[in-house]
């Protein structure tokens, strides 16, 4: 066992997949979960997710050595503030927040106040599927968690935050919340806005009802992540907004010069251009394991 208790704030897919993981791995003695509805409770056991799911936070977080925030990024200042005064002296504060600098920036301090340790974390899994329901306890395997220290962070809390990450089946990556940031702009959130704008133009009920119709394969895939949470996807835009604006400034900038290729018949330059993406695309799938 890593952990006498390990609590989760926010029950949902990756809250509940987390307490499979931990459960089925025999990482805790217990594990507690914190949600905002009666209903959610119910979820809760009846999904098996967590071993005592509760409105109450600070009964949930009452003696836990480790306290996981899966909530969305606009509620975690919130749910930290709350659950202070219950916190162990010594524990240990961790999240799944896709955007590191604000989320550090939040709590950090905050949990240092009240005796406790923040270690910023982001396992790079997930689904378009929301909910308990969507609970899975092979989410976490093989993927990669990045861990985003400060320079003021617990060596010994952060080391705890490594196992753990490792021990529900994750690759893990270390770098600072700045950097973690930047890359996430681009190859996250980009491709999440691009997903969004597409089922929102080619799907827009102003085109031919046919239209729906010739949305075969490749609309599927390229759109799958734009059924994910509006909530969870409007904070993570808003707390990366201006490394998101800047890639998306880029973006817009390389589809104009596609555009102009286009409208100047430039074959050359449009062959280059698939030729480009099938080379770097099949070099990630080979020497990182890309889907």
């Amino acid at each position: 066992m890593l952990f006498q208790k390990v609590t989760i704030l926010g029950v949902g897919l990756l809250g509940g997949s987390l307490g499979l993981a931990i459960k089925q791995r025999r990482l805790a003695v217990t594990t507690a979960g914190y949600v905002r509805r009666s209903a959610s409770v119910a979820e809760c056991k009846q999904f098996a997710v967590v071993d005592n799911p509760t409105r109450d936070i600070k009964q949930a977080v009452a003696d836990s050595d480790l306290v996981v925030l899966c909530t969305p990024l606009s509620r975690m200042r919130i749910l930290t503030e709350e659950m202070l005064p219950a916190l162990k002296p010594g524990a240990i504060v961790t999240d799944v927040g896709s955007v590191k600098g604000s989320v550090v920036a939040d709590i950090e301090l905050l949990i240092a106040d009240a005796g406790g340790h923040f270690i910023g974390s982001h396992p790079m899994a997930g689904g378009e599927r929301m909910g308990v329901s969507a609970s899975r306890t092979d989410l976490f395997e093989n993927a990669v968690c990045v861990v985003t220290p400060s320079a003021k962070s617990n060596a010994a809390a952060l080391c705890k935050v490594e196992e753990f990450w490792r021990a529900v089946g994750m690759r893990v990556l270390k770098m600072s919340p700045e950097l973690h940031d930047e890359l996430v702009s681009r190859s996250s959130h980009l491709p999440h806005v691009i997903a969004a704008e597409l089922a929102n133009y080619v799907l827009s009920p102003t085109h031919p009802k046919e239209q729906a119709m010739l949305c075969a394969t490749g609309f599927r895939d390229v759109t799958r992540i734009a059924s994910g949470s509006p909530e969870m996807w409007r904070d993570i835009a808003m707390a990366n907004r201006e490394k998101l604006s800047t890639v998306l400034g880029v973006l817009i900038e390389d589809l104009q010069e596609f555009q102009r290729a286009l409208d100047g018949q430039d074959a050359k330059v449009i062959e280059e251009f698939f030729v480009t993406a099938k080379k770097r695309r099949d070099t990630w799938r080979s020497e990182a394991g890309g889907n």
